[in-house]
């Protein structure tokens, strides 16, 4: 096997470091020993390049299976934010056997990054930015650039810094600072506003509001003092609402978010995935049958009433569907807040009214057609029934718009994601209630007729 693997490695070296790390992956599904060994061969300088990339998955299963030199030498080549989250994802042991052969300030910058929570501009942020007093000269600042940038992620932005409180005071881009005159100083090409900035513990999608904003490449991270923690990428941003939205979206279809591409998810783990919700989907269900139990009698005296219930679910459960994914997406944006909650339901109730009352008349509609055209004859009393129809349309979509549109802030307000207000979850909820409204109704006008 070692003459193929030997012939594999610099088959690899014309391709991008994105599609090396594809490559990798596919052995490591196959044979993670052959994934390790064609990727030891790699010449260090792309092995960094490709374990930078986020496409490269388990790449803490890799790096912990080299020779500790080797994987050493990778975690101090590696982007400082793609290090720290290679080493969270190894075991106590690994981690602690790598740690100890990095350089105490690598290290130190590690440590640094682990200890903010997952989502949050610190755990997204890289230590290595340029930063200059503010009291430069363009030409030093120009001069310490070029020294500094291939041990930099980013040097699109400058942080100038007050000489003695080491404080951020404004952000030079690298277009103005190239156009400055060289002995002008740097902050006289500044920026003249405030630094746009965020706080450690900011979460990853204010991050990327605060970025899309202010059509920024980098932001930086402050702590109380003004002090420059690190600065978060707008690629980085990209690859964690990517990653973020994959998951919301995997939530939303009512299953556990998958971490590997679909076609490399393995049979039973994917079943594993898909059960746990589907049973509980399915429970919830049987709540269903039993609200239908309830109204046995009246489904005897008017076995019409059943020919609507598929009708009367599905419009619930899509206006609940409808409203979910509104309200998920625009507390995602900041576009609501928790306080919010009673205006959107305010919005929501005429909202679910109205849309209803439209369903209420095309069925009202449909009914006529169908009675005057000899398609099916409702009987007797068939205008009754086409108005409790309506009627039932009406209240259960307004019940379905209100009831999925608080779900998100309830699930927010109790420290859930509001993803996980999944569209199933929501259709079934509806479903039961819808059921019970439906017959309250018919009970109501039918009454001393069909009922």
């Amino acid at each position: 096997m070692t003459p193929i693997l030997q012939a594999v490695a610099p088959e690899l070296l014309p391709f991008t470091a994105s599609n090396i790390a594809d490559a990798i992956d596919h052995l490591n599904a196959c044979d993670s020993a052959v994934a390790v060994d064609v990727a030891s061969r790699l010449p260090l300088a792309r092995l960094i390049d490709m374990f930078d990339r986020p496409e490269l998955q388990r790449a803490g299963g890799l790096i912990a299976r080299m020779p500790d030199a080797r994987a050493a030498a990778l975690l101090e080549g590696m982007a400082d934010d793609r290090a720290a989250d290679v080493l969270l994802e190894l075991d106590d042991a690994d981690r602690a056997r790598l740690s100890g052969r990095l350089r105490s300030g690598t290290l130190e910058a590690l440590r640094q990054l682990m200890r903010y929570p997952p989502h949050t501009a610190g755990s997204l942020m890289t230590t290595e930015f340029v930063s200059v007093p503010a009291d430069w000269t363009v030409a030093q600042t120009l001069t310490h650039v070029r020294q500094v940038e291939r041990s930099r992620e980013t040097v699109y932005a400058i942080y100038l810094l007050d000489p003695a409180s080491h404080a951020l005071v404004r952000t030079l881009s690298l277009r103005q600072l190239i156009a400055g005159d060289p002995d002008a100083l740097a902050l006289s090409q500044a920026q003249r506003t405030e630094p746009v900035w965020v706080a450690a513990h900011t979460d990853q999608e204010e991050v990327a509001r605060l970025i899309r904003r202010h059509d920024l490449l980098a932001i930086p991270v402050l702590d109380e003092a003004r002090h420059v923690l690190g600065v978060v990428t707008v690629d980085d941003v990209l690859d964690a609402l990517i990653s973020e939205s994959t998951e919301d979206a995997h939530k939303f279809g009512g299953l556990q978010a998958i971490e590997r591409p679909y076609m490399r998810t393995g049979f039973w783990s994917m079943i594993k995935k898909r059960a746990g919700w589907l049973c509980a989907l399915f429970l919830g269900e049987m709540l269903t049958a039993s609200a239908m139990q309830h109204f046995d009698d009246e489904l005897a005296k008017a076995v019409v009433l059943t020919l609507f219930i598929p009708l009367i679910m599905s419009s619930g459960g899509n206006s609940g569907s409808q409203a979910t994914s509104l309200l998920i997406r625009a507390l995602a944006l900041g576009e609501v807040r928790l306080r919010d909650w009673w205006r959107v339901a305010l919005r929501e109730i005429p909202s679910g009214m109205l849309l209803g009352a439209m369903l209420g008349v095309i069925a009202l509609i449909r009914i006529s057609i169908w009675q005057f055209g000899g398609i099916y004859d409702y009987g007797p009393h068939w205008v009754l029934l086409a108005f409790t129809v309506a009627a039932a349309l009406v209240g259960i979509v307004t019940f379905g718009s209100l009831s999925g549109s608080m779900l998100p802030f309830l699930l927010q307000r109790l420290g859930f994601d509001p993803a996980s207000a999944s569209a199933p979850f929501v259709a079934t909820l509806v479903d039961v209630t819808g059921l019970v409204i439906y017959f309250s109704i018919a009970a109501l006008i039918l009454g001393g007729t069909l009922l």
